[in-house]
């Protein structure tokens, strides 16, 4: 019985892709919130939305580097014993919703 070929890097390459796409945009958000009124009108400074930005550049830090951690973890041979990662995952995803309504009120005030 023949088995398919089997690339080691595809995974851990796609979970790397996934998790730079997800940072970049936290961070695209955040800029957009917090540079919006800096753009067109620089004297109007709206520390709710500097606040907003920076959380976003935060956030959006923290998952690119459990990103990194996720991609190592998978790149290894042989695979750990325990690749899942409920913890990261559920506290990405807890962190993320907070900071869209985060977004959400500053994009309203």
């Amino acid at each position: 019985m023949n088995t398919p070929n089997f690339d080691p890097g595809l995974q851990a390459e796609r979970t790397d892709l996934a998790w730079t796409r997800t940072s970049l945009a936290i961070l695209a958000n955040g800029l957009m919130i917090g540079g919006r009124d800096l753009i067109a009108h620089p004297d109007a400074y709206s520390p709710v939305r500097c606040a907003s930005a920076a959380a976003a550049a935060l956030l959006a830090l923290i998952v690119y580097i459990v990103g990194q951690h996720r991609r190592r973890t998978l790149s290894r041979r042989p695979l750990p014993r325990r690749i899942a990662a409920p913890y990261a995952i559920l506290l990405s995803g807890a962190a993320i919703t907070t900071l869209a309504a985060v977004l959400l009120a500053a994009a309203l005030l």
